[in-house]
């Protein structure tokens, strides 16, 4: 990326994939989340959220194929296979933000960030379940001892481990993988669909989703759909310049439920921001998409956003980022998504809003790198950190 970014240093490198598998195993014999290390001394929980509420949706588990394309290597090997990450480098072992953790594979909520406490043992950990109705416990007896574990009831995803260690009230320490988890900030409630759990933040539950960004004007979420799909999840990957920026806008839009930023479109597997950035991989920055196609067409998250939060007649370059890693790219997953993308570029083309011609490359999706930690999210944890994104009218 140009001089205008400011990266952090030294860089951490993402572990490789093909090295998941001796992490998780690695992992495991740490007996991760086994040994009852209980809290702090003095350690409170804060304050319990209120009474669990009936939010009206209804949670459904993906298909397997479909899990396994949307979800990280590591998410997929924890929730359907039982693995466990490692300690202290994971997600939210020390995440304090307010708002749900939901089940990365069905989007149930799971636990409220009020219930969550320091137990010291490098994973997250609650003192209870935002509602027991989405939370089944099981006995498991594999590593020679006896535990309970703690699944998703829609989702049937692993999450982890509960033991009787936790402090007050409840006595009882719920440690869950980060992995099984996505966070929904408070602010974000009502947009993503948990605007029903808002007052057990002391908050009012809105009557329309608040804090979502809005499409163009007159135009509707299914802006020019004629049938949306009965598919209740989506995939896109989605390339535009500097993927801080466009994750940033994505992860607002209502009807999205999961963003992730990463490299695709190259040859080069296990990829790192330190190869990518040289312009020699093939790779650009992308961000991964995951969305509710009944809430939000794939013609219109193209038509309504990606085309509006960046300049689809530069090809390589977006703002002050230069170089083929910056390029204007639709990666698509189907014939379907490929003959949607022709169709809306070429719209956008003939409607003649820029001076000069739309030259987004339409191409079929190679292999997904997620890239490192500090990229996911990275203007929600550095507030006015560079982008060159907006929306255009």
């Amino acid at each position: 990326m140009s001089s205008a970014r400011a990266v952090p240093s030294p860089t951490p490198r993402p572990v490789a994939r093909r090295l998941w598998p001796a992490l998780l195993v690695l992992a495991t014999a740490l007996s991760a989340c086994t040994e009852a290390r209980g809290a702090p001394p003095g350690a409170k929980p804060a304050a319990t959220a209120s009474a669990p509420v009936q939010d009206g949706r209804k949670y459904t588990k993906p298909s397997d194929a479909e899990l396994k394309r949307t979800l990280s290597p590591l998410a997929y090997q924890v929730t359907q296979h039982e693995a466990t990450e490692p300690p202290f480098r994971n997600a939210y072992w020390n995440h304090h933000d307010e708002g749900l953790y939901v089940d990365v594979v069905s989007g149930e909520p799971l636990f409220s960030s009020r219930d969550k406490f320091e137990s010291g043992t490098g994973w997250p950990s609650f003192t209870r379940p935002l509602d027991k109705a989405h939370v089944v416990e099981k006995r498991d007896s594999t590593l020679g001892m006896e535990r309970v574990e703690v699944r998703s009831k829609d989702g049937d995803s692993h999450l982890g481990h509960v033991f009787e260690d936790g402090p007050e009230p409840t006595g009882l320490r719920y440690c869950i993988n980060s992995a099984s988890l996505r966070f929904v900030p408070v602010n974000e409630l009502a947009a993503k669909g948990y605007g029903a759990w808002l007052p057990a933040f002391g908050r009012a539950a809105p009557a329309e989703p608040q804090g979502a960004l809005a499409p163009a004007a007159g135009a509707g979420v299914l802006a020019k759909a004629a049938a949306p799909s009965e598919a209740t999840r989506e995939t896109a990957y989605l390339a535009g310049g500097c993927f801080w920026g466009m994750e940033d806008i994505l992860r607002k839009i209502p009807g999205v439920i999961d963003t992730e930023v990463g490299y695709t479109g190259g040859s080069k597997k296990d990829a790192t921001y330190e190869d990518v950035h040289t312009g020699e991989t093939g790779h650009a920055e992308a961000v991964r998409i995951v969305f509710n196609p009944k809430l939000l067409t794939y013609e219109a998250l193209l038509e309504q956003w990606f085309f509006r939060m960046h300049d689809p007649t530069t090809l390589n370059r977006q703002g002050n980022d230069v170089g083929s890693q910056y390029r204007s790219a639709i990666f698509y997953l189907s014939d379907e998504q490929r003959r949607t993308a022709e169709a809306v570029k070429a719209r956008v083309d003939k409607a003649g809003k820029w001076s000069r011609p739309v030259v987004t490359q339409i191409t079929a999706a190679g292999e997904w790198v997620p890239a490192e930690g500090y990229h996911q999210d990275y203007l929600v944890k550095n507030p006015g950190g560079y982008t060159c994104h907006y929306l255009r009218d």
